[in-house]
C-alpha cells in the first residue's frame, strides 16, 4: 500500500526570518504536519481500495470513504493537503505585488490589491478558534475567499485554493502570541504570488 509523505519544505526553517521563526517552522513541519501524515496512513491501513488515491482525491470522494475511518482521513488528510500546499506558497523572495493572470484577476474582482488584502486578513483574523483562510477558484471560475475551521481544506467544497494562510496557533504563536493580526500583516512579506500564480492558472485549466 502507497504510503503518504510529507514533503520537502523547500528552504531552510530559519529562511523566513524576521516574520516567521525558525523554532515555528520546525515544529510545525517536523511535528505538525508529520503528525497529520502518519495519522492519515493509519487511518487508511483498513481501507485498502483507496491506497492509489491521492490525498485531494480522497477529500474530494469522502463519500466512498468507510464512515469508520471518514473524519480522521477528512481531518488528517486536509491537514495533510493544506499544509503541502502551505508551504509553496511559501517564499524567503516572497512579498510584494500579485503577477500574472492572478493579479489581473485579483484587481478585476475585488477592485485592488489593498482591498483583497483587508477581505483576505479579515477572513483570517475573524476564524474563530483554530483555522484557514483560503483564495480559491470555484467551479464557475471566478476567485473567492473563504475561511474553513481546523483542517477543512476547500477542495471538500469543490474549490480550487490558490492561497491560503494557516491561523491554528501553532503557526505563529512562537513569535507573535496572542497577536494574530501581526502574524497575518507578516504574511504578506512572504507570499510566493509566482506560485499562487501557477495555482491560479492551473485551476482555471
Amino acid at each position: 500500500m502507497s504510503k503518504h509523505q510529507l514533503p520537502d519544505l523547500g528552504f531552510a526553517f530559519n529562511a523566513l526570518e524576521p516574520h516567521i521563526d525558525a523554532k515555528t517552522m520546525e515544529i510545525h513541519h517536523g511535528k505538525h504536519h508529520a503528525g497529520y501524515v502518519s495519522k492519515l496512513n493509519a487511518a487508511l491501513e483498513s481501507a485498502p481500495a483507496l491506497a492509489d488515491y491521492d490525498v485531494d482525491e480522497l477529500l474530494r470522494n469522502l463519500a466512498s470513504v468507510p464512515e469508520s475511518i471518514r473524519t480522521a482521513v477528512r481531518n488528517n488528510g486536509g491537514g495533510h493537503s493544506n499544509h503541502s500546499l502551505f508551504w509553496t506558497l511559501l517564499s524567503p523572495q516572497g512579498g510584494g505585488d500579485p503577477v500574472g493572470k492572478l493579479g489581473q484577476a485579483i484587481s478585476s474582482t475585488f477592485g485592488s490589491l489593498d482591498a483583497f488584502k483587508k477581505q483576505f486578513s479579515e477572513a483570517a483574523a475573524s476564524r474563530f478558534g483554530s483555522g484557514w483562510a483560503w483564495l480559491s477558484v470555484d467551479r464557475f471560475g471566478k476567485l473567492v475567499i473563504s475561511s474553513t475551521p481546523n483542517q477543512d481544506s476547500p477542495v471538500i467544497d469543490g474549490l480550487s485554493p490558490v492561497l491560503g494562510l494557516d491561523v491554528w496557533e501553532h503557526a505563529y504563536y512562537l513569535t507573535y502570541q496572542n497577536r494574530r493580526p501581526d502574524y497575518i500583516a507578516a504574511f504578506w512579506n512572504v507570499v510566493s504570488w509566482k506560485q499562487a500564480n501557477e495555482y491560479y492558472q492551473a485551476a482555471l485549466g
